[in-house]
Formats: structure tokens, sequence, C-alpha cells
């Protein structure tokens, strides 16, 4: 049968949009689906504040009347400008295990990303680096984060006939939790409170977080600013991180180091792991999704690393033995036994010699592929 292509035009056709990997994966082990009302706002240029800096179509691929692929195709004029390369990125990929679907999509989004004047299509990446991003291409037999992206094996084989390569890959570790906080651990954050005159922020309520939320932003923004596919948050972004990320966090996870003029040099942000909680709600929260949500935040035993930033000028300097000191004891009593990491950068060793004093291994590895136009 010949695949046919539809723009998505409505909101039922984005709702399906959102839901086909939950058809894709259904018997899938280790697939985690996504929340589809998280998605519907993500996808919505109504609710989704990149929209401010971006441009987005979004395709079904059908084949005898059922979906059978999908993808989006975006430009984030932020970061054009910011590299100053005329990229187009490609997203929200999935298809079953047949060339034909992935290349009639592939070439619906070079043909728009050319339309738009495009140098270079890449991806997949989303919207923001808060947006899953990457194929998997290590680590099939993993289960991945809330934040993270399963896919099946065929997906970077098809995508390399169709012309693309590598540009750079995500790492993911998973990191044992000691029995106590190690010894070392607690001699270095005592003497880099000293040495550099910082303290841990306390917290009795979010509402203490919340003031602390420019500071953390204004720090994401610096910290994240050359790394790849990442383009500033801006104010209205953040914002929207201000009203929705930081009050679903537990404050016993989270740990924000300050200097003498309590300016945040510092942060790091964990959260128990949603995935198997996903996995029992297939991805929608009513009318009892929610419960298995609510029990993961309170009864898990497994840790996923959110967001972790630190001033240049305290990088290397032994600041994480000061966060791990902070929230490790919860961790610890909490009965936490491993520590999951979201996608790091292949070449960002300033995150990976975080965690080197304890026990890890690297399990999980995405890729993002490039393809001139």
């Amino acid at each position: 049968m010949q695949i046919e292509i539809k723009e998505v035009v409505s909101g039922r056709q984005l709702r399906r949009f959102a839901a086909f990997p939950n058809m894709l994966y259904k018997h899938n082990a280790y697939y985690v689906p996504q929340l589809i009302s998280a998605e519907m706002k993500v996808l919505s240029a109504k609710k989704n504040p990149a929209f401010e800096t971006c441009e987005a179509k979004y395709w079904l691929a059908y084949e005898d009347n059922t979906i059978v692929g999908r993808v989006a195709g975006i430009i984030n004029h932020s970061y054009n400008k910011k590299t100053g390369k005329k990229y187009a990125r490609f997203g929200w990929l999935d298809f079953i295990e047949k060339e034909e679907v992935l290349h009639v999509l592939i070439e619906t989004v070079q043909a728009w990303a050319r339309s738009k004047n495009a140098k270079i299509l890449h991806g997949p990446l989303g919207f923001s680096d808060f947006d899953a991003s990457g194929v998997l291409v290590e680590g099939f037999n993993e289960i991945p984060t809330a934040y993270g992206k399963y896919n099946f094996p065929y997906y970077a084989e098809f995508l390399e006939k169709e012309g693309f390569t590598k540009e750079t890959d995500w790492m993911e570790y998973n990191i044992k939790v000691p029995d106590v906080i190690p010894e070392k651990y607690l001699t270095m954050a005592a003497i880099v409170e000293k040495r550099y005159n910082l303290r841990c922020a306390p917290f009795s309520g979010k509402k203490e977080l919340l003031t602390y939320a420019d500071g953390i932003f204004q720090l994401l923004n610096k910290a994240y600013m050359n790394l790849h596919g990442f383009s500033e948050l801006s104010p209205r972004q953040l914002e929207d991180l201000k009203n929705n990320f930081l009050p679903m966090l537990q404050l016993e996870y989270v740990s924000v180091v300050l200097d003498a003029k309590d300016k945040v040099v510092a942060f790091a942000i964990c959260l128990p792991s949603l995935s198997r909680a996903l996995q029992k709600n297939r991805g929608k929260m009513y009318p009892f999704g929610f419960i298995p949500i609510l029990r993961a935040l309170h009864k898990n035993d497994t840790l996923d690393t959110l967001l972790i930033a630190i001033e240049d000028e305290y990088r290397d300097k032994g600041v994480m033995a000061l966060m791990f000191r902070d929230i490790g004891d919860a961790i610890i009593q909490n009965g936490f036994t491993n520590i999951e990491t979201t996608r790091e950068l292949e070449d960002n060793r300033n995150v990976q010699n975080l965690w080197n004093k304890l026990e890890m291994r690297q399990h999980k590895r995405a890729r993002c592929y490039y393809k001139n136009l």
C-alpha cells in the first residue's frame, strides 16, 4: 500500500499524533509513555511559550487508513541566531519497521525545511532541552527515565540509510547509592564550604524554593548556553517552569548552593523515578492514572537527576560533594538504591565527573543526527 502523509491541522489529529507511540510500543516492556496531556501542551502553539522563538509543523503517515508514523519539523530561531547557521530540526519521530514510512516522513520534513531556507536538518530534537532528544542507539534492554525516550533498534539504521550521520551523542549513567555518604564526600564538602564561603540553602517549604527560582534559571541559561541544541530560555519559558516545574519537586532532593552574597552558584534537582508509574497509567492521569504517580513519588528505589548546574568559577572545585552531603542522607534513608542520570552530552566531562567517586556504569546512549540539505 502507498504511504500517505497528512499534516496535523486539528485538535483530534494532534491527539492522535501525541498518542501514536503508545500504540506502537503497546507490548514493549521498556517503553515509558509520556503523559498525553503534557504532550498536547508542549505541541500547542497557544500553550507552549517556546513558540515565541520557534515554529513547527507536524505530520502523520498513514497506510491503509492506519497511522504508521509521525514526525515534527521545527525551526528554533533563537538557536539559529546563536549559532549563525540555518538549522531545521526534526523531532517526535516514530514509525513502524518499514523503510518507506521513514523515507516519506523525512522527505516531507526536508521539503518543508528547504522552503524555510534551512541548510541543515538535525535531530531528533525538541523545542528546548526540556523535550526528549536523540535516537537510542545503546540500552534497548533498559527502562528510560520519564524524561528520555525509548525507540526500537531499527530507527538508527533506517536514518543512516536516509543519509544522516552522527552529530553528537548523549550518555546516561546508572549510579549505585552507597549505604552511607562516603567520608571523602563529607571531607570535601567541609573544605569547599569553608574555602569558598558557600552554603546550601535551607528549605522549610516550596515558597522558599521559589525565592531562589530566578537565580536557578539564570544559572541554567548561563551554564547550558554552549551545550548542543540549547537556546536561552525566554522570560515566558522561565515563568512557565517556575509555575509548573518547581512546585512538583520534593525539597529533600533539591540542593541549591549560595555564595556569601546569597547568589545561586550551583543546584541539583532530582526526583523519584516516574517511569514505572507512567508504564502503569499508560500516559493517562485520569480517572486513576495519578495514583501510581503519587505512589512513585513517596515509595521508590530509583532517583532521577533532572538538572544540575554549577557556576563556571566553581567547577572542578568539589561543589558536587557539598550538594550530595545536602541531599544524600535523604536519598539513603528513603531507600533509594539507584540514581539514573538524564541524558548528558558525551563531551560534557564536567557533569560526568560529578559522579566518578561512586560506583557507576554507562548503560544508555542516544544520538543526534544531521544531514546537509
